[in-house]
């Protein structure tokens, strides 16, 4: 939600560049998720928690894009890059242990 908050200021030329890239990752990350969960096995799972993680590093490339050009607030910038460390490193340690059992 707060990607969509944060791409509402987005300059109006970006709206079918940035702004959709980074909205459509965002989206993925969490629909892998869900679609991962849905899945009859662990390997399927393992593998959309995968793409999630992917998702999630192409929004925080973005954002770092977008902050670079100037359209984004600093301390939201730093906000959501810490967001998104966050996410990442859970990410990956579901990931981890799911591949250990």
């Amino acid at each position: 939600m707060a990607v969509y908050r944060v791409t509402k200021t987005f300059p109006k030329d970006e709206m079918f560049g940035l702004t959709s890239q980074v909205r459509r990752a965002s989206v993925s990350v969490a629909s892998n998720i869900v679609e991962g969960c849905a899945r009859q096995s662990q390997a399927d799972f393992v593998r959309f928690l995968d793409m999630a993680f992917g998702s999630l590093r192409e929004a925080e490339y973005q954002l770092t894009i977008a902050d670079r050009l100037g359209y984004t607030d600093p301390d939201e910038s730093k906000r959501l890059a810490g967001v998104a460390d966050e996410a990442a490193r859970v990410l990956a340690g579901l990931i981890k242990s799911l591949r250990k059992s």
